[in-house]
């Protein structure tokens, strides 16, 4: 006999859990404070056009995103692409995207590009992340590559996704990245091939949104929870809206600090563990521009400027994608309380083109054709030294309450593969 289940948060991970739980003949009720599911990966409009509110690329060797957009019949939407890869440094834009262009790159001498070279190969090929937990990442980063490679190169990426928090950041970290961006050459091709769904995420949302509508799972957005509860029979008891619903069993996909609001029985050991763990936040500004800005996907910055890098996304995605446009990312990372969450718009969109300004001569701000800014204050954990010995386990003291969301994935980097892959795992155990 099927249970009944309820879901708090419609991301990928509530979405994936939801279709699992739907297949083995569960009763499923997902509950999303938005007005669409699809959380970090979601969608909106720009320009008229519709597409990711953030920027997200699949590889290759996204096994797990590859196998459920195949499952939701959209395997054969995918397009990929072989991509550049561009440096600003020194205010000058590099190329590095080949091995020749990274032999050519003026900031570094010959020695610190083979020492810088060889700590990416060796980064690579590493399998013991655990033991790089416990070490700082400036202390490994220095030993391998030199501590002029460090402060020029590593120093600046590192403070553009951590700030100065990089300091309690373990060797894991950046371990992590390295692995993801040499998957793709794991897949047999020699070179990374980043790909995309025609249609974007919007798409792969509305067929996952249709298929979960098929099987029965009723999706109740714009609803915020306000509290899970246990029963005297150890049933779960959500409140929502001023009301109350029964279910034999409750996941909660929101992030530890929100999770902790929600379940007023949790024991206070389990409370400062969720409280303990830091987020990195997001201020992401799109914009659509009517000409291309560059022919690099992803640009990495090492200079001062008021975003933390910049993704051309029309460098991968076909521009009749963008009603002909080109789509351009300017992220910048923060902690979650940093100030810049109550900066008004107007003035962080023009500091963010001020700096863009700057760094392209070609642009100009009539070729802006629309912009919008997304601030989300709690996007990934900081991976701090030996971060996966803190996180609290997904079982919780509460009977049949489980909590599981993006603090859980300990050896890798967030994006939609490992999230679906974190649901993939947590169904595969059969708690519920």
């Amino acid at each position: 006999m099927g249970q009944n289940i309820a879901i708090v948060g419609g991301g990928f991970l509530g979405l994936t859990i939801a279709l699992r739980c739907a297949q083995r003949g569960n009763t499923v009720t997902i509950f999303e404070s938005a007005s669409e599911i699809g959380g970090l990966a979601s969608a909106w409009q720009i320009g008229g056009v519709t597409w990711d509110k953030h920027y997200h690329v699949t590889l290759l060797s996204d096994q797990y995103t590859r196998r459920i957009v195949e499952e939701l019949g959209l395997g054969e939407e995918f397009r990929w692409v072989e991509t550049k890869t561009g440096f600003y440094t020194d205010g000058k834009l590099h190329s590095m995207s080949n091995t020749l262009e990274f032999l050519r790159f003026p900031p570094l001498d010959i020695l610190s590009k083979l020492r810088l070279g060889a700590t990416i190969f060796y980064a690579s090929r590493l399998k013991n992340w655990r033991t790089l937990e416990r070490i700082p990442v400036e202390d490994w980063l220095t030993g391998l590559s030199g501590r002029k490679t460090f402060e020029k190169m590593w120093l600046p990426l590192l403070r553009a996704k951590l700030g100065d928090a990089y300091k309690q950041t373990s060797a894991a970290f950046i371990w992590a990245t390295i692995q993801r961006m040499y998957a793709a050459r794991n897949s047999g091709l020699k070179k990374e091939m980043f790909g995309y769904v025609r249609g974007g995420y919007a798409r792969v949302l509305k067929r996952f949104g249709e298929e979960l509508v098929q099987l029965g799972v009723k999706m109740v957005l714009n609803s915020k929870v306000e509290a899970v509860e246990a029963t005297q029979s150890d049933g779960v008891r959500i409140e929502c809206k001023g009301t109350f619903q029964d279910f034999d069993k409750a996941v909660l996909t929101c992030p530890p600090k929100v999770a902790a609001k929600l379940l007023p029985q949790l024991t206070a050991e389990e409370r400062l563990a969720y409280e303990a763990i830091r987020y990195q936040g997001i201020i992401c500004v799109s914009v659509l521009l009517k000409q291309p800005i560059s022919d690099f996907y992803v640009t990495n910055i090492t200079d001062d400027t008021p975003f933390t890098g910049i993704i051309e996304m029309s460098a991968l995605v076909d521009k009749s994608e963008f009603g002909g446009n080109s789509l351009v990312y300017l992220p910048k990372y923060v902690e979650s309380d940093d100030p810049i969450f109550d900066v008004a718009d107007d003035k962080v969109v023009e500091n963010f083109l001020t700096g863009f300004a700057a760094m392209y001569a070609n642009f100009r701000r009539e070729d802006v054709v629309d912009l919008r800014i997304s601030r989300v204050r709690e996007v990934f954990p900081l991976p701090v030294l030996n971060y996966s010995a803190g996180i609290p386990n997904t079982s919780v003291s509460i009977p049949n309450v489980f909590v599981l969301n993006s603090s859980h994935i300990t050896n890798g980097t967030l994006n939609v593969n490992e999230t679906i892959q974190l649901a993939e795992d947590f169904s595969m155990a059969e708690y519920i």
